[in-house]
């Protein structure tokens, strides 16, 4: 292992470096940053930190040396750590009024082999609008003086950031995907246990289903990417409807609830299924699958609606992603994300993966699942309680015959309980019959 040192004193950033398994020591630099009029917010944050590496290196014999730099700019206007208190009241007040651009630049140091590498990242971040009130909590709370803007979305800050576009380690003070590439490049060899962010980038999002800040090591195209890896390995034991009528009423209906849908980054995608199981599924990225016994024991439209409503909801919402990633860890996911040509072990990742997602989601995640479909057939213009209707048909399917392997209703909640959840979302009246077996609370509608 080679000597590395962290040209700052920053504890956001150390514990950064621990994520990513280095030995280092920590060596401040002496060098102010600068605001170096004329240059672009990028070549300005990599200048600050190649000054600093620079800085470090000169006081070492050998090994690594690390610096960074960040900046937020909003409105054309650079604001860096704030003098005072004052200073800091100013800067937050101003920087939750609009959304903003952060800058962290990046600067690697081999002074062993002579080599210097640059690069940065740039996220946007949105902020709720606060007030003197919440201002002075978080003051009292946190020492604004050693954040770029005055707030840590690490730690207390998060509360309000509404979204962010890029990456969340780049707000945090050091993008670790970026980093990664630039040791690799340099030759250097680590044990690192969390490659998959040199996989899947990283971003937090405010995740509307949930009404929560939601922390993803993917972006969405790898997990497009990740659901037709599934796919794939998926159509090798699922067969095609034959109607091809059949197939057109579900893609038309689905269309609409995916139009109104709360996730618009991605395609949608409806097949049926040759299949009589009263079942339907969803994949990552945006792939919903019917078979044809659910469709036939529909009554009509509004129901099948709801059922697709119900699969979108799960895909926007991203339980399935989720589930891979708790379940299996990332090791899964970076077999199904890679864009080679599948081989024999990756096509294994896969069909563990699908096998995973038949078994089911957690209950909380179909209750969920059921509240979201029913308002998105109802935004799309279908009768929403014929969900309702539905969940009861399912149950007086239950009864009648034994679990089937992969049945629509092996993981669900109790029938009860999801019509609960469904007359709570539309605002009905809730009854005693309603509140047998209940397991879990609904999740509250952000919009409300």
């Amino acid at each position: 292992m080679r000597k590395i040192y962290l040209a700052s004193d920053s504890k956001a950033r150390k514990e950064l470096l621990n994520i990513l398994g280095l030995k280092f020591k920590v060596m401040p630099s002496k060098i102010k940053e600068k605001t170096r009029p004329g240059l672009s917010y990028a070549k300005l944050v990599k200048a600050n930190a190649l000054e600093k590496a620079k800085d470090v290196s000169a006081r070492v014999k050998n090994g690594i040396i690390i610096g960074a730099d960040t900046v937020v700019v909003q409105d054309k206007k650079i604001f860096g750590k704030p003098r005072n208190l004052k200073d800091a009241r100013r800067m937050l007040k101003k920087l939750s009024a609009r959304p903003q651009w952060l800058y962290t630049g990046v600067a690697v140091i081999d002074k062993d082999n002579k080599k210097v590498k640059l690069g940065f990242e740039k996220t946007k971040v949105y902020m709720d609008k606060l007030t003197d009130k919440e201002i002075d909590n978080y003051f009292a709370c946190v020492r604004p003086l050693d954040f770029a803007g005055s707030f840590d979305i690490q730690g207390r800050g998060a509360f309000f950031i509404r979204r962010i576009e890029g990456c969340f380690y780049n707000v945090v003070g050091l993008p670790l995907r970026k980093l990664y590439r630039m040791l690799k490049e340099l030759g250097l060899k680590f044990a690192i246990l969390l490659f998959c962010l040199s996989l899947f980038g990283c971003s937090t999002e405010y995740n509307i289903a949930t009404g929560q800040q939601e922390v993803f090591f993917y972006s969405t195209d790898r997990e497009v990417k990740i659901g037709e890896s599934i796919v794939k390995q998926a159509e090798q034991e699922l067969k095609p409807a034959e109607d091809p009528l059949v197939q057109k009423r579900v893609e038309d209906i689905g269309k609409k609830i995916a139009g109104v849908c709360d996730r618009k980054d991605i395609d949608y995608h409806f097949y049926v299924l040759q299949d009589e199981e009263v079942n339907a599924f969803s994949l990552p990225g945006g792939f919903v699958y019917v078979n044809k016994g659910l469709v036939d024991r529909v009554a009509n439209d509004d129901e099948l609606a709801c059922v697709l409503g119900h699969e979108v909801g799960h895909i926007v919402a991203r339980h399935s992603i989720k589930k891979l990633q708790a379940i299996m860890g990332y090791s899964i996911l970076k077999l199904l994300s890679m864009s080679v040509p599948q081989t024999a072990q990756g096509g294994g990742a896969a069909d563990v993966a699908f096998a995973s997602i038949m078994t089911g989601y957690a209950r909380e995640d179909e209750l969920l699942a059921d509240q979201l479909g029913t308002r998105y057939a109802k935004a799309a213009g279908y009768n929403p309680r014929s969900m309702i209707s539905f969940l009861q048909k399912l149950e007086e399917v239950e009864r009648r015959r034994p679990l089937q392997p992969k049945s629509y209703f092996k993981t669900h909640p109790y029938a009860p309980d999801r019509v609960r959840i469904v007359k709570q979302e539309l605002g009905e009246n809730i009854n005693f019959n309603d509140y047998i077996n209940i397991e879990q609370e609904t999740h509250k509608n952000p919009s409300q």
